[in-house]
This record gives structure tokens, sequence and C-alpha cells, in this order.
């Protein structure tokens, strides 16, 4: 690790932020948020950019645009503050579902915002997950694109897994699915989903065999939880065995927490510290992307090749 870098949180999830600090063995440095009568927002980098490489950590999570606002305004400062580069590390990028225009007059809010961090400073961004594979050209600067297949993996490879099959809520999500059944050894089965509302989707069945199996659902995020509790209603229809619950983001917005809680026959609840973890969730195992993140920083830093953690037999600590 060389010595010529600065790494600032914002507030969408410092805790994550000092994490990584720690793994690389640097210090998180200061800044200050504070808001006018009028309220707009100001930030302020208190340590030295000037040379530097910043490593601005930020998910976007609620409050989404208070959060995106200050990123940007973080961004900016580093860059008017004389960085060697300014690096986005961004967990979550709220507006990856933001992709495409599937209603008449609405703006793809997903390449909007991409356009915005790039002209606030940013000369490269770190993220994971970005729900649809056309968001990663969305940006107009290099995108480094973890996966947390792997660290979920790891964690259910403990199990007896011999009788275990992955399913996606939909087509969308079955290629990630099928590559995280193949870290596990398993088969793979995909629901047949039509959403017809934010909150409302509908699953008419499931495409593969679930019968008498251990059910692994995977999806990228849960925000409202209704394409995940709708999967389960159906794939109870087929008499399974155990049903748990994997994905990258777990935002567990709106009723997503009351709905969840209220499935009984639901094992386990796995999600990465991507975003803050939920507060009264029952069944939560939370496992950490940290060191995913900060061994990307390092070799960012040291002018590493990144390609080699999105390999399935990568380690890193």
């Amino acid at each position: 690790m060389t010595t010529d870098i600065t790494v600032f949180s914002g507030h969408g999830h410092p805790a994550f932020a000092q994490d990584v600090c720690r793994l690389l063995g640097v210090e998180l440095s200061p800044s200050r948020l504070s808001r006018f009568s009028n309220d707009c927002l100001q930030v302020q980098l208190r340590a030295n950019c000037r040379q530097r490489d910043v490593y601005i950590i930020q998910p976007l999570v609620p409050p989404t645009q208070e959060n995106l606002m200050e990123l940007l305004m973080m961004a900016d400062a580093a860059r008017g503050a004389s960085a060697a580069s300014v690096t986005v590390v961004m967990p979550h990028y709220a507006y990856a579902r933001s992709d495409k225009k599937d209603a008449p007059r609405i703006s793809i809010g997903g390449r909007l915002v991409a356009d915005l961090i790039h002209t606030a400073g940013a000369n490269r961004v770190l993220t994971m997950a970005l729900h649809a594979q056309q968001v990663h050209g969305f940006f107009s600067m290099p995108v480094d694109h973890l996966s947390a297949l792997e660290v979920l993996a790891e964690h259910f490879r403990s199990r007896d897994l011999s009788k275990t099959v992955v399913v996606s809520p939909d087509f969308g999500n079955a290629k990630e699915a099928n590559q995280f059944a193949r870290m596990l050894g398993v088969g793979m089965a995909a629901g047949s989903k039509r959403r017809q509302a934010d909150d409302k989707v509908v699953i008419d069945a499931i495409v593969g065999k679930v019968g008498g199996k251990d059910v692994i659902i995977l999806d990228d995020e849960i925000a409202t939880a209704g394409s995940v509790v709708e999967l389960i209603e159906t794939v109870r229809r087929y008499h399974v065995n155990s049903i748990s619950v994997a994905c990258t983001h777990g935002l567990f917005s709106g009723k997503a927490i009351e709905r969840l809680n209220a499935v009984p026959d639901i094992v386990e609840i796995v999600t990465t510290d991507t975003v803050p973890p939920p507060v009264g969730l029952d069944r939560l195992s939370v496992v950490t992307v940290a060191p995913l993140f900060a061994e990307a920083v390092r070799r960012i830093n040291c002018g590493e090749s990144i390609s080699g953690l999105f390999s399935d037999e990568v380690t890193y600590g």
C-alpha cells in the first residue's frame, strides 16, 4: 500500500468505511457536513488532498437524495483541493434500478446520476452488484464492479447442500443465481415473475426442480420484500424442505421487515454490509464485504489488476 491515499466517508455508512480503513491500515480522514438556514448543504474535507489519491466511501442509501448530494459535494471538494485522483467507493448504487425507459416521459435516473458523479469530479467508481449489466455502461469513467456471490457462498458451504437448489425470483437474475449455484455445486431454478407495482409482483410458477429440496432464494437486492414473499408463497406449493433467503443489498425498506418476520418458515436471511443493517429483522445474518472492497482499493492504489477479484477461486484478506 502506498502512502499517498486519503479516505473520507459520507454519512451513508460510516461503520463500513471504518472497517475498510482498518483493513487497509489507514486512518479515516474527517469531514464536516453542515446545513444552511435555507436547507442547502455544505461539505468540508478536513484533511489534505493535494496530489493524493482520494477515496470517498458512500453507498446511496436512505435518505438517498441527501447522501447523493453529500457524495457529489465531497467529490467536487476533493477535485477543488487538487487531488491526484478521486475514486468514489459506492457499495450500493440505488439508482441502478432506474436503468431503462419503460414508461413515457420518465428519466433514466441511473444514467443521469452517473453523469452527475462524473461531473462532480470522480475519476473512477468502485461498486457492487449493479442490478443490471447495462448500468455499467452509464458511467463515462472506469468502473470496477465487484460481486458478493463468493462471500455469500462461503456462508452456506458449512451446510449439508446435498438436497439444495438456488432459486432466482425471475429470469433477469438467473445468470447470477446460476453462478451462485455453481459455486455451491447445486442446481438452480427461477420464478416466472410479472411486476404490477413497485411493491407488488406475481410469480406464476417455478421453472426447475424444487420439490423436496432445501431452497436458497437469491436476489441482488431486497427492498420492500414483495418479490421474496411472493416467491416463498409459490415455492411452498412444491413442498420444499426449507427456505433460506440471500441477497447482496439488504435494504429492507417499507413493510419489508414486517413482511419477512411474518413468514415463519424462513430458516435464515443472509445479506452483506453494503448498506447499514436493519433493526428488528428476525433470523438475519450479515456477512461482510469490507475485505473485498479494501483489497480492491489496495490494488487500485498500487496499480494492480482488479480482474483477479472476479474469479471464483480468489482469496483475499
